[in-house]
């Protein structure tokens, strides 16, 4: 196995002999184990596992979009995850968005965690949030929406708190440089090799 997940693997219906659903249950309950504990490098294919989701229009047969983000302190990975959307983006800056506002939520947790942390330095800074949507980073910075986006609306407004309170702070980055990539998608053994080395994954010595 080369990589977490083939890049063109497109999960399908068994039409084979069924599995049992409590053996099923238990092989996917100990992956999310692992995964929330110690590989966000597999979160993505566990996701996919677990339910059967794709990236936004990767599959035909899905319309929810796939949003991931991964927090790390000193260069570790602290906090990570890989699920489905649960509404439809219309669009793939909506669906960046989404994702945005989802990795705000969890900073915004993190953020309060540390403060209660007497021996963490007071007050605890802003996050950088990178994101490789200039549409969406554009969206977040802006007071302004059109009646077309009214359904991401409060989204919008909880990113925009988060950021003038000083909670986040938002930056664009390239796609081969953002780290959740490998959580929204199958990608290349290289690809997915660079992203556990750059949150200190590392392999058994």
């Amino acid at each position: 196995m080369k990589s977490p997940m083939d890049i063109n693997h497109i999960v399908v219906k068994n039409r084979g002999a069924p599995v049992p659903q409590e053996q099923y249950a238990q092989v996917i309950g100990s992956l999310m184990y692992i995964t929330n504990c110690t590989r966000p490098d597999i979160a993505y294919p566990v996701n996919k596992l677990g339910y059967s989701d794709a990236n936004w229009i990767s599959d035909i047969k899905n319309t929810k979009s796939t949003s991931g983000y991964v927090f790390t302190i000193c260069g570790g990975a602290v906090s990570w995850e890989s699920s489905k959307q649960t509404c439809i983006a219309r669009s793939t800056m909506e669906s960046e968005f989404i994702a945005l506002d989802k990795a705000g939520e969890e900073e915004e947790w993190l953020h309060d965690f540390l403060e209660d942390i007497s021996c963490w330095d007071k007050p605890v800074p802003s996050v950088m949030i990178h994101c490789d949507s200039q549409s969406a980073l554009g969206r977040a910075r802006s007071n302004m929406y059109n009646d077309k986006s009214r359904h991401i609306r409060r989204r919008h407004k909880t990113v925009r708190q988060l950021i003038t309170t000083g909670v986040i702070s938002i930056n664009y980055v390239k796609l081969k440089d953002n780290l959740a990539d490998p959580l929204t998608k199958g990608l290349p053994k290289d690809q997915i090799f660079c992203m556990s080395r750059a949150v200190s994954l590392k392999p058994k010595p």
